[in-house]
């Protein structure tokens, strides 16, 4: 070969290698220079989620990512450019992954926190705050970097399947309770996902039904709290919901995902779809015109379709550019870009305690006639009743379930403070466990696949104890406790009759134990197990005191004991109305929460059009939980914001001050009872007659106390803008404050109002955008 012809493939070589070398490699500050260099494939690709490996197989598709097993899915890599994948797990209650991977006898449990609902009743969004922060924690521990989570839907009814998930029926409350934890989780430089945006507010038929909602009760009530938690706590990312909102999928709803999200709240980060990847009669292209950033869990047709998209001229380059400079603003945040050495092994003993604290500061004492707490060690044994004393549930199922390395139960958390149980009780019960779980999988349909022990504990039916079996237990123990549980998840809605209501064994063995208990002057307790609302009016009058522990993480058992014994006083407070029956709820009548969702996926015989599960039409409006009670009043069993304590605080100097467009509240709690404890104080604003008709009063700000000595007061001060005082006026697309005079009510529930103040406002008013207007005609409830 001549010396030219050596000096030309050089020449070319070194060309080679330089164009090579020169392809830009992500950094925080590069992102245009990035973008300008991916080929339309590779801009399509990031746009459609990675790997899926939900059910830990540990195979990975298309080979781009280490993926943790167990983990819910990816963004895509492009190693070209320097673009990792991003792993993102499910949550919210901890970090869902799978406990054991094959080829190893390392063990990658996580810690089960609190579920939504108890984590919620706390009140305590310095306490949320620190429990976000060890979710972040052991997220970024187990190589992962967005969790899917916190759950944000309104409990607009009781049945809801996944209310345990959520926080409340009331959107300050949600959308404060939202802003600590996702505060607390990206602090420590892991991300969070923000869900299900919006109107999710049912598991039957959540993939097609369409939410059926007037615009000022999706702004006011369903939208709020995740405007709040955007405005205050800015979340990496926010999942699209599977539901249609007003005719239209949130997934592909340009009025929700750009007009409401970005438009009018300002958000920045990115939005992905609900786990369900291509979807009948809704084209991938119409998502990314609408706002959603990235697909999941991903499939290569829509790769190829938005690639098509582009060439056709169906869709513009610029939103798929939009879309990818977002992503690519979310990945350079992620513990995976910035190549955080994970340990997969998070510091599980501190995170017990933060769980521990956290669950006994959520637990709601519903009743109390004296019989708490137990001091002096005059409870030395205890009659445990109920299979869930035995097999007690920390969590939910389906998506929101996590993998712990233990759960404490009634048993253990007795023992660990000193209380022994009844052994013949606890050999009845295990026993029955043991056998009842077999029964349960031989008996399970294979198309159920939410109830399988990966999918979360289950709930296994109650057994009847014969009172002869009742009384021979008095004699050795100083008191009962039953608990009653109950378990709920994704995919199906509770069934009145046997998951709201209370079966015949279980209000036999309240019955005949609190008979035979009282009888020879011994207390009983009943704990409840349940992260949803359960009836209680028909039994309450039995047990000398009710503890609604919720499903309060791993931890739960010692939690309780804590409470039972006094070390903890509490000062959980109810997040939403516990009614007299579930029908009490104006919801309820449009509500689907019999058909069994199941039955079509194992028979195939559902087309599609069902009639009353196709649409669900919120026709209470904007009357959800108390502002429906407490509006039209009606007797319930527990109103919103009640709980009791084993001391008592008296409310004075309450004061409001206007300052322009911002109120301060202040109110002076004193504890004038004989032990240490923890206040709420509630502030609920009652509008002057005007324009808009409103609700009797909604909550506007609550604050909680530090732990007050016996004697000692503080003065809470509760900031509010004149905004957050706002009416959605439909007709103008603005929000609305008519000028007059508002009474500051602030108290312990929405109906023990203790101290109240007036206020004079002016008007004020924000144009947005005129966004999900109804397609039908809603028979709207009026006061």
């Amino acid at each position: 070969m001549s010396s030219k012809k050596l000096f030309l493939i050089g020449m070319i070589a070194s060309m080679t290698m330089t164009t090579v070398n020169a392809q830009p490699q992500l950094r925080t500050d590069n992102i245009d220079e990035v973008i300008k260099a991916m080929t339309l494939e590779e801009k399509a690709k990031l746009l459609v989620g990675g790997a899926n490996n939900f059910f830990g197989t540990g195979a990975v598709v298309g080979g781009e990512a280490d993926l943790v097993a167990g983990a819910a899915g990816t963004s895509p890599a492009i190693p070209r450019l320097g673009i990792p994948a991003t792993v993102l797990t499910d949550g919210p209650a901890g970090v869902r992954i799978d406990p054991t991977r094959k080829g190893t006898t390392k063990t990658y449990y996580a810690t089960a926190f609190p579920i939504g609902s108890c984590l919620a009743s706390t009140w305590n969004t310095e306490l949320v705050s620190k429990v976000g922060e060890a979710i972040g924690n052991e997220t970024k521990e187990y190589r992962c970097d967005v969790i899917l989570g916190p759950g944000m839907n309104l409990h607009r009814n009781p049945l809801c399947g996944r209310n345990f998930e959520y926080y409340s029926e009331d959107p300050l409350l949600t959308g404060k309770i939202a802003a600590a934890y996702i505060q607390g989780v990206q602090s420590q430089g892991a991300g969070v996902s923000a869900k299900h945006f919006a109107v999710n507010s049912q598991e039957t038929d959540r993939t097609s039904v369409d939410e059926r909602v007037s615009q000022r009760a999706a702004r006011e009530l369903y939208l709020r709290g995740f405007e709040i938690a955007v405005r205050e706590s800015d979340p990496w990312t926010i999942m699209a919901s599977y539901n249609k909102v007003n005719g239209q999928f949130s997934m592909g709803n340009r009025d929700l995902l750009t007009s409401i999200l970005r438009d009018d709240w300002g958000y920045k980060g990115i939005v992905m779809t609900d786990w369900i990847g291509i979807r009948k009669g809704l084209p991938t292209i119409t998502e990314v015109q609408a706002g959603n950033d990235l697909m999941e869990p991903g499939q290569p047709a829509q790769v190829q379709e938005i690639i098509e998209g582009v060439k056709n001229g169906k869709l513009d380059i610029k939103d798929v550019d939009r879309n990818v400079r977002r992503i690519l603003e979310y990945i350079v945040k992620t513990p995976s870009f910035h190549k955080y050495p994970a340990s997969n092994n998070p510091d599980f003993k501190a995170h017990a305690a933060i769980t521990r604290q956290s669950a006994a500061e959520g637990i709601v004492m519903l009743k109390n006639n004296g019989a708490l707490p137990w001091k002096d060690g005059k409870i030395k044994t205890v009659a445990l009743f109920g299979e869930n004393s035995y097999d007690f549930l920390s969590g939910g199922t389906g998506s929101g379930c996590v993998h712990p390395p233990y759960v404490v139960d009634m048993l253990q958390g007795l023992e660990n403070a000193g209380i022994k149980s009844s052994a013949t009780l606890t050999d009845i019960y295990r026993k029955y466990i043991e056998f009842a779980k077999v029964k349960f999988q031989a008996e399970r349909h294979p198309a159920k696949w939410f109830q399988t022990e990966m999918m979360g504990q289950q709930k296994y039916p109650e057994i009847g104890i014969s009172p002869i079996a009742i009384n021979k237990e008095i004699e050795a123990a100083d008191a009962a406790i039953i608990t009653i549980g109950r378990q709920a998840g994704e995919g199906i809605d509770r069934d009145i009759d046997t998951e709201f209501n209370l079966v015949p064994e279980e209000l036999a063995l309240i019955k005949d134990v609190c008979n035979a208990f009282h009888t020879a002057g011994k207390p009983v307790i009943v704990i409840i197990n349940s992260g949803s609302v359960i009836e209680t009016a028909s039994w309450s009058g039995y047990p000398d005191a009710i503890l609604c522990a919720w499903q309060p993480g791993m931890e739960g058992g010692n939690s309780i004991a804590d409470l039972l014994t006094g070390k903890v006083n509490p000062s959980g407070k109810l997040t939403m109305t516990w009614p007299l029956a579930a029908t009490d709820h104006p919801s309820t009548k449009n509500y689907p929460g019999t058909m069994d969702f199941y039955t079509y996926q194992v028979t195939r015989g559902y087309t599609g059009q069902v009639a009353g599960y196709d649409y669900t039409n919120h026709e209470e409006d904007i009357y959800v939980g108390y502002r429906f009670f407490d509006s039209f009043d009606k007797n319930v069993a527990y109103p919103f914001g009640f709980g009791l304590s084993y001391t008592t605080f008296e409310y004075s100097k309450p004061a409001v001050k206007v300052n322009g467009d911002n109120i301060t509240v202040n109110v002076t709690i004193k504890n004038t009872g004989k032990v240490a404890g923890k206040e709420i104080a509630q502030v609920y604003v009652a509008a002057p007659q005007g324009q808009l008709e409103k609700p009797n009063h909604e909550l506007k700000g609550f604050a909680k106390t530090r732990e007050l000595k016996p004697g000692e007061s503080q003065t809470l001060t509760i900031q509010m803008a004149k905004r957050d005082l706002a009416s959605f006026d439909e007709a103008n697309s603005r929000w609305f404050v008519e000028s007059g005079q508002y009474t500051f009510e602030i108290g312990a529930s929405s109906r023990d109002i203790r101290e109240i103040v007036n206020a004079n406002l002016t008007e004020y008013t924000e144009t947005v955008s005129n966004a999900l207007a109804p397609k039908e005609k809603l028979n709207l409830l009026k006061r």
